[in-house]
């Protein structure tokens, strides 16, 4: 579509929702949050405003709406927007703007075909324009297609749809709906906190918990120098890619290494993995009580490791009294890897950096763990005393910094 200050740059963004139409009488409150959240993430647009507009939100800025949609377009809630065009509700003015919209959208994405689905679409939600949703829809397609050959009507399959959409706050037109990610405003079922390992999965299920409304803070462990500085720096560029998904992210760091030694000089070699994780979920659950956070999220997918066997994560979440979730659980690898290269972790997650759960592996790790062996394999361990010093010299960092 086309860009500048003419009369076809788009003025407006209409948002949509899908989930959040059904939530009857909480239904403003997730209007609300998820006004709060485009705001949050168009901050830097000059003039910007962010209006609810029975069943739909209308963002406006000083700038073309073009370069608004990509934002936007990463605000959980939105399951569909559009740049659109605010024209007076005249027939001639409208059908002046669909044509300028239609020669756009024709350069953009149709060149060369010379047969193109076509319809228009009107929602008349303000019951004083004179001529209902159908008659417009006529007359406009009267006025468009002969400037337009290529375009044959198809009011089932349409490739491309001129849409109106006529409310007493206004008439804007537009050809075009962009997906969005769809799900809850991030911050409308509290707060949870993500286990951060570096890999794959932990940035996917992260994701996917904001999907379903969670402010998600970040918690990672730091193995220096049995892991190398790569693994922070790896880590913090995971948090800053999450961080573009919802207003505010904290990520936290705690040293591992004083822990993971301890496991190796005092513990059975075969349950070093899953003692290294009953830590992580130890500290975890520490400092979510800090945040006030209400979960636990990990990557976790059952079968895919030895440490994910149903017993050994059993064994592993009895070290936090808070509820684990994981949004993985039954995701093959392929999956989660091709939700990681759409949401632009994949990248960062395959620099080369191990994590600590890499340090001192055992040849053979326990596959069905059990708790009690687990508890007196720690019985050798100064829990409390390993669990205060990691948590004192924990760094925590926030984004955007």
């Amino acid at each position: 579509m086309e860009s500048g200050t003419s009369a076809a740059t788009a003025s407006a963004l209409i948002v949509r929702y899908h989930e959040i139409g059904l939530k009857g009488g909480n239904r403003a409150f997730f209007e609300r949050r998820l006004v709060e959240n485009l705001r949050a993430a168009l901050a830097d647009c000059p003039g910007l405003r962010a209006d609810r507009i029975r069943g739909r939100i209308l963002v406006r800025a000083e700038i073309p709406a073009e370069r608004l949609a990509a934002a936007a377009a990463r605000v959980f809630g939105v399951a569909s927007l559009s740049p659109a065009v605010e024209v007076p509700a005249e027939v001639e003015a409208i059908a002046a703007e669909g044509r300028r919209r239609l020669a756009a959208a024709l350069r953009s994405s149709f060149a060369g075909r010379d047969r193109i689905p076509f319809r228009v679409r009107v929602n008349r939600a303000d019951k004083r324009f004179p001529l209902r949703s159908a008659e417009l829809e006529r007359a406009l397609g009267e006025r468009l297609l002969p400037d337009h050959p290529a375009l044959q009507v198809d009011l089932s399959h349409p490739e491309l749809t001129l849409e109106v959409d006529l409310r007493p706050e206004g008439t804007w037109v537009f050809a075009e709906r962009r997906p969005g990610p769809g799900g809850l405003p991030v911050g409308v079922m509290g707060r949870v906190l993500c286990l951060l390992s570096g890999g794959i999965d932990s940035p996917v299920a992260a994701w996917l918990a904001m999907k379903r409304g969670m402010r998600v803070d970040l918690v990672s462990f730091y193995s220096f120098p049995h892991v190398g500085p790569q693994l922070r720096e790896k880590l913090i560029r995971q948090a800053r890619a999450l961080s573009r998904w919802q207003p505010r992210c904290q990520l936290s760091i705690v040293p591992f290494t004083a822990i993971q030694e301890a496991i190796r000089d005092c513990c059975p070699a075969p349950y070093r993995t899953v003692l290294y994780r009953r830590a992580m979920q130890r500290l975890a659950g520490r400092l979510a009580r800090r945040v006030r956070a209400k979960a636990l999220v990990t990557g976790e997918s059952v079968g895919q490791v030895a440490s994910q066997t149903l017993e050994n994560l059993a064994v592993i979440e009895e070290a936090c009294p808070l509820p684990v979730l994981r949004p993985l659980v039954c995701m093959d690898k392929q999956e989660i890897v091709d939700l990681a290269r759409r949401i632009g972790t994949l990248e960062i997650s395959h620099l080369p950096a191990p994590d600590c759960c890499t340090v001192f592996q055992p040849e053979h790790p326990v596959i069905y763990g059990r708790l009690d062996e687990a508890l007196a394999a720690e019985a050798a361990l100064d829990l409390p005393a390993l669990t205060a010093e990691a948590l004192r010299g924990t760094e925590r960092l926030r984004f955007p910094e």
